[in-house]
């Protein structure tokens, strides 16, 4: 909730900074002049933007039992079952978080991922793949992974900073689309076609550089999750359940899903931009060299 909170008003800073900054350019008169209300617009773009944001996380435990197939385990009919829950429950404990409910799904590859709108309100899932290929020692480090994320509120953040540049997507494409309508071609009467094409056209333009943004944090919040899942459940163990990834080649996730599995697909140059997860060495590597707290 403090996190909530905290990109509620570090956005109505935003929005106020742009208001006083647009007056003080003398900007506001000459947006006025053309039929632009910057305040109405930023605020249509943040209620249209994070509201799609929110509205994905609050049914994002239901979706990914959807999509993913997930059994949660209630009562545990085996030792196995049993195992991944009181692991879970274990680490849970440790990181300050309440107990997530532990599914798993069916899949031949390994994965696994954690979602919920809450840091006390989460879905830990793990392939049956994971399960199979992994020992529990690599399992016990991927869930340590997994509940890391929950404590860190990577779901939270990955939300809030989505719900930003979907704003800024919006009002920006608009903006633009009034400056081609109404200045380029001099269109008088309400928006013409230069107008909508423009404003698609720099929406796609902005959405595919907004991504880069949204996938730089996903990489970034991968590096702490692995260095939590080591101090969870130990060093050794989390770069051995990412060397055993290397091996098998992880299971892909639904694009939805993609940004909360263990690991992503593999890009090399300008593809890497737009990769969810970091390439598995790189994350081996900083492992490796980054001391433990």
């Amino acid at each position: 909730m403090n996190r909530i909170l905290l990109f509620v008003l570090t956005n109505f800073a935003i929005l106020m900074v742009a208001s006083v900054s647009l007056r003080l350019l003398g900007l506001e008169p000459w947006l006025n002049q053309h039929d632009i209300n910057f305040n109405s617009l930023l605020v249509a773009g943040a209620l249209i933007g994070f509201g799609g944001a929110f509205f994905s996380l609050a049914i994002s435990k239901w979706m990914a039992r959807k999509m993913m197939g997930v059994q949660v385990i209630g009562q545990p009919r085996n030792e196995p079952e049993t195992w991944l829950l009181e692991t879970v429950r274990r680490h849970a404990q440790l990181a300050g978080i309440g107990m997530p409910e532990v599914g798993y799904f069916d899949s031949p590859e390994p994965n696994a991922f954690a979602t919920g709108p809450r840091r006390n309100s989460a879905l830990v899932a793990v392939s049956t793949g994971l399960m199979n290929r992994m020992n529990r020692q690599e399992v016990e480090a991927v869930l340590g992974h997994e509940i890391s994320h929950v404590a860190n509120g990577d779901m939270v953040t990955l939300t809030l900073i989505q719900g930003v540049v979907n704003t800024f997507v919006f009002v920006a494409s608009r903006v633009i689309g009034n400056v081609v309508d109404k200045v380029v071609f001099r269109n008088e009467r309400g928006h013409g076609p230069a107008f909508w094409i423009s404003t698609i056209v720099a929406q796609l333009v902005l959405s595919f550089l907004a991504t880069m943004i949204v996938m730089w944090f996903s990489r970034h919040r991968e590096f702490r999750a692995d260095a939590g899942g080591a101090r969870l459940a130990g060093r050794d163990n989390m770069i051995g359940a990412l060397e055993a990834l290397k091996r098998s080649q992880p299971g892909a996730l639904p694009d939805r899903m993609a940004a909360f599995g263990i690991a992503g697909g593999m890009g090399q140059g300008f593809r890497k931009l737009f990769m969810s997860h970091p390439p598995l060495d790189e994350r081996i590597a900083a492992l490796r060299a980054t001391p433990l707290a």
